[in-house]
């Protein structure tokens, strides 16, 4: 990691512009940002399943607030103390809440700000089933006022989840334009086969592009040396930390009671241990 006085945003487009992939490491909390820290990453990634579980207690639904998010980028910005890429969901709403969410998460620290073309009202975990998607327009007006708003630098990461609702030559062409009309980063949420993979990194032009490495999700498992031969740029681990220390917890306690010991292995063991259950019986009595 960068130790000198240049802002996390020109050190992450410094390291962006040099060869080999960056492997970015999912943090949640303030532990985890001084382990990312400590062992000297480029880059770390505020995951938004770890907040929305670690520090809230709710599964990765769209349920926490901009404020929340910006008060848990304060704690690990500062923790890290590198460029720090923020998930921020869809921007907590339509235009003026996007520009908000983009200045107030410069505030707290954020190096990049990653956001969604998920619907706001149903927004969901990408390894999750059931994501609806806005219109590719609608998205990249998002898009610019996101670009618009920031003041530092700061890199915009334009991330769609249009795989499972729409198809992956949809996702593609969403990526593609999404570049076209200036993301720093883009990202194909889910892919399903290795095929897919390697077209993403191959058939997504004009900007870097990011691989989501997810345990237990939809997208198999693919080395760091394929992906970089691939061509991407980045490759996430939001779930490095987070999935084995919550085993650890869950291994602890059941110890100390005499109980199974649950398993939390994937994105969907993880969030029923925070209710998932409960909060998709309400989705679903609503909708």
């Amino acid at each position: 990691m960068d130790t000198t006085t240049s802002p996390p945003s020109a050190v992450l487009r410094t390291r962006l512009a040099q060869p080999g992939l960056i492997r970015v490491p999912g943090v949640f909390d303030g532990v985890s940002a001084h382990i990312a820290r400590d062992a000297g990453f480029d880059a770390a990634f505020l995951t938004g399943a770890g907040v929305s579980a670690s520090r809230y207690g709710v599964p990765d639904l769209g349920l926490i607030t901009a404020s929340e998010l910006a008060d848990a980028v304060q704690v690990i910005a500062s923790a890290f103390g590198g460029p720090l890429i923020v998930d921020a969901d869809t921007g907590f709403g339509e235009v003026l809440n996007v520009t908000r969410t983009v200045e107030t998460l410069e505030r707290a620290g954020a190096a990049g700000i990653m956001l969604e073309d998920q619907v706001t009202s149903k927004r969901r975990c990408g390894h999750l089933a059931n994501k609806e998607v806005v219109a590719v327009g609608d998205y990249v007006t998002k898009l610019h006022a996101a670009l618009a708003a920031r003041r530092a630098d700061t890199l915009i990461v334009a991330r769609t989840d249009s795989r499972g609702p729409l198809g992956i030559d949809a996702a593609i062409d969403r990526a593609r334009t999404f570049a076209a009309e200036g993301a720093d980063i883009v990202f194909v949420e889910a892919p399903t086969s290795r095929e897919e993979i390697e077209r993403i990194a191959t058939e997504v032009t004009g900007a870097p592009v990011i691989f989501n490495a997810v345990p237990g999700g939809i997208t198999p498992e693919v080395s760091e040396a394929d992906l970089e031969q691939f061509g991407f740029r980045l490759v996430v681990y939001p779930a490095v930390m987070l999935f084995p220390s919550a085993q650890a917890m869950a291994d602890e306690v059941s110890t100390l009671v005499g109980s199974a010991t649950p398993r939390i292995t994937s994105p969907r063991e993880l969030f029923e241990t925070v209710g998932l259950s409960r909060w998709a019986a309400l989705e679903q009595s609503v909708y």
